[in-house]
């Protein structure tokens, strides 16, 4: 498996994004994918589903030092003290001592970023946490992030696929040493897949659209994704990515796509966007 490294932090590059899995099904699916090579799981308090993964987690038979495991936590409560029983009660949920990454899932916008940063590195100091980050924060959040924290931040999460450029924010990432983890990183799917760039270089490579679009994530310095899925077989397909390479000429057609520009998590809570 690919590691990207987020200031220390050492993510799997493809993981299994667990947004609307719920119940015995997430349970199944996130020890098949553990059991398929999996080693990096996503949830999320709002997802209503952490008890399930951290079921699956145990089911999975595969040892909790292996895996990595995200959890993030929702604007309403980023406050100080609500930030951190947040976290203590996904923990209690997912039945494990630590998470491999906490995140603040949503910046807020009624609460401080201090505030939320402060509490956010109270996570890691007392250990709740190994790692700490941010999700859907734009370059200016990034930068603000940044020049608050104590501790590092490992990644911003964000939605990034071939429908959207998001080379602006991608670029502070890397300026600060964050990894950039892509949710929605196959734009759900149907069509972008049918894209002449895609779907031409997966009949060249032998692969299917899902697993070029993947490959076109984990080529480019510093990204992970986190595509979800409910179907077994399609899990331990996104997998297989990492046998083959698009060529140049590929990424730079796939790139092209871009001009879309497709946002398809916006929000009256999100931030002001940056635009390319």
């Amino acid at each position: 498996m690919q590691i990207v490294t987020g200031n220390g932090a050492k993510i799997p590059a493809i993981g299994l994004g667990t947004w609307t899995l719920r119940d015995d099904a997430a349970t199944r699916l996130v020890a098949g994918a553990l059991q398929a090579g999996y080693r990096h799981i996503d949830t999320a308090t709002s997802y209503e589903n952490e008890a399930a993964v951290g079921e699956g987690l145990r089911v999975s038979g595969v040892p909790r030092d292996q895996i990595f495991l995200t959890t993030k936590v929702w604007p309403p409560d980023l406050a100080a003290g609500d930030l951190q029983r947040s976290v203590e009660g996904s923990l209690k949920r997912l039945g494990v001592d630590q998470v491999d990454l906490a995140l603040i899932h949503w910046p807020s916008t009624t609460v401080p970023l201090t505030e939320s940063i402060e509490a956010l590195n109270e996570v890691r100091t007392r250990g709740l946490a190994h790692n700490i980050g941010v999700s859907n924060f734009t370059v200016a959040l990034v930068e603000a992030a940044v020049a608050l924290s104590e501790h590092p931040l490992a990644c911003n999460q964000v939605e990034h696929h071939p429908f959207l450029n998001q080379d602006r924010v991608m670029a502070a990432c890397r300026k600060h040493g964050l990894a950039f983890v892509s949710y929605c990183p196959l734009a759900r799917g149907t069509e972008l897949f049918a894209q002449d760039p895609v779907s031409e270089a997966a009949a060249r490579h032998g692969k299917t659209p899902a697993q070029v679009v993947l490959r076109w994530h984990v080529q480019q310095d510093g990204v992970v994704a986190i595509p979800r899925s409910s179907h077994p077989d399609r899990i331990r397909e996104n997998l297989e990515v990492f046998d083959f390479a698009l060529d140049a000429g590929e990424v730079a057609a796939i790139d092209a796509l871009r001009s879309r520009g497709l946002r398809i998590c916006d929000f009256e809570f999100s931030p002001e966007w940056d635009r390319d």
